[in-house]
């Protein structure tokens, strides 16, 4: 069906006089402004219809899409970059112990976690914008219950409901940017998601140097205090109104994502195929997960999202400042901003190769990298300690530390950082997403926790030991991905699925 407006007679012609008033998108039910052919006319029409004209390209309303939701990761990592540049004034202000801002910075995990749990069954009931309203809100409070903190119990609290709307936020933006992308598009608009939380996590590393740690609480208030408005100016899913039922507005949103000229029949039925066949069996008996269609897809998201944390990229990141030290630079805290720079950069450049290159590939390369630069970290560490500090050997043994590590970075943001999560939103059955995503959003969240939680203590017994680990671990993931992952560019989300069966 396409929304085209050209002339016909008969029921042809009143239907298409009824699409082309079709105008713009509202977002509090999914539904859209109509004007009537009585009250139609006029200036408010016209200009309407202006503007409609301005969404022709097929990639201009996706692209406008996906920017505004991706304040919602935006607001992930600049949680996730609070507390490294805030750390010793929070301490000081509030006479907190070492170990109660550890609880602090773990508790954005925790809130996380139930936020994955939730998150599923949240983005199933209310749609993909109800959930990302729902998870702007306790940020918000939770932002002002840190500004205004005036001992450990608001602290607390505040970062346990910024975490809540981050672990909804992770599952959500990820599905809404693969439902809505063309599938040409599909890579590159989904690693805008990775690429959001590397600016928020460098803008709080930024922010954190000049202004003091409650005006950058407040700061952190403003990704989601523009979202919520965001939110009313985009379309739903076109896939979940057409899961709902809700036929009308499905084809509408779809309409609009693709452009008022293009004809979207082919797309509409393709979906319309796909969520019949989901409705056959609306419930998933334990014993069906066995089965091939729901068990390959389940192992490769959970895996994927599993393997990501597992290969010490959140603890490398969150002790990078000590990891420089060790090292031997002096000023650490500008190391670790540059370090979040060169993520920044090559996030971007894994949003334009994506779909370019392909997933499995990047894949591949990033993992093939990771293992490599983590086993020059090892090995420079291990000759570190073994040789006497201030010797020629020791400084170089140094750089190469340095230069391994920033060049990991590299390599995980080539490929492991963003394309996961990618992957987890085109492959999962649509009558398992809302479960299947929160169990590998949740699986993500409590590894990365158990990460953090134990990278201290493995740095202090071995530095070159603990890299190693990290690098069998990736070396792993590398055996993983040319086994299991298939690639999806250049595929619809049916057609992914059909190949599963």
């Amino acid at each position: 069906m396409s929304f085209r407006g050209e002339e016909s007679g008969g029921e042809d012609g009143g239907r298409t006089a009824s699409a082309s008033d079709l105008r713009k998108p509202f977002l509090h039910t999914g539904s859209w402004y109509k004007m009537s052919s009585a009250g139609g006319g006029g200036g408010m029409g016209s200009r309407l219809g202006s503007s409609a004209y301005s969404l022709r390209d097929s990639s201009v309303s996706a692209v406008l899409c996906t920017l505004i939701v991706a304040l919602g990761p935006i607001q992930f990592g600049f949680t996730c970059g609070f507390s490294s540049p805030t750390q010793d004034a929070i301490i000081s202000d509030l006479g907190l112990t070492l170990s109660e801002f550890s609880l602090f910075g773990s508790l954005s995990n925790v809130g996380a976690m139930v936020g994955a749990i939730a998150s599923g069954q949240i983005a199933e009931y209310i749609g993909r914008k109800g959930s990302l309203m729902i998870a702007a809100i306790p940020n918000i409070i939770g932002w002002l219950a840190i500004s205004f903190a005036k001992d450990s119990s608001f602290l607390f609290m505040g970062r346990l409901l910024e975490g809540f709307g981050v672990g909804v936020i992770s599952y959500v933006v990820p599905v809404y940017i693969a439902e809505i992308a063309p599938q040409t598009m599909r890579g590159a608009l989904g690693s805008v998601n990775q690429l959001s939380v590397t600016i928020g996590i460098l803008l709080a590393y930024l922010l954190g140097m000049f202004v003091p740690w409650r005006i950058l609480s407040v700061l952190g208030i403003l990704p989601c205090s523009i979202l919520i408005p965001g939110l009313f100016f985009i379309p739903e899913s076109p896939r979940w109104l057409a899961k709902m039922g809700k036929m009308e507005d499905f084809e509408s949103s779809l309409q609009v994502l693709r452009g008022f000229e293009t004809d979207i029949a082919v797309e509409v039925n393709e979906i319309k195929r796909s969520v019949q066949s989901s409705r056959r069996r609306t419930t998933i008996r334990f014993a069906d997960i066995k089965q091939k269609r729901y068990s390959v897809p389940l192992m490769i998201g959970i895996g994927l999202l599993v393997l990501q944390q597992l290969s010490g990229v959140n603890g490398i990141l969150f002790y990078a400042a000590s990891i420089f030290k060790a090292a031997g630079l002096t000023n650490s805290n500008l190391a670790t901003f540059g370090l979040g720079v060169v993520q920044v950069v090559a996030t971007g450049v894994t949003t334009w190769l994506t779909d370019k290159a392909g997933r499995r590939l990047l894949l591949i390369i990033s993992t093939t990298g990771m293992t490599i630069t983590l086993v020059v970290v090892s090995v420079s560490f291990f000759v570190k300690d073994n040789i006497t500090n201030g010797s020629h050997l020791y400084s170089v043994m140094s750089m190469l530390s340095l230069v391994g590590l920033v060049a990991f970075v590299i390599s995980f943001s080539l490929g492991l950082g963003a394309i996961p999560w990618i992957i987890m939103s085109e492959i999962l059955p649509v009558n398992i997403k809302s479960l299947a995503g929160s169990v590998a959003t949740l699986a993500n969240w409590l590894t990365a926790w158990l990460i953090t939680m134990t990278a201290s203590l493995m740095l202090s017994w071995s530095n070159g030991g603990t890299f190693a680990i990290y690098a069998a671990v990736c070396a792993g993931t590398l055996v993983f991905v040319c086994l299991w992952v298939p690639e999806t560019k250049g595929r619809t989300l049916e057609e992914i699925a059909f190949s599963f069966r």
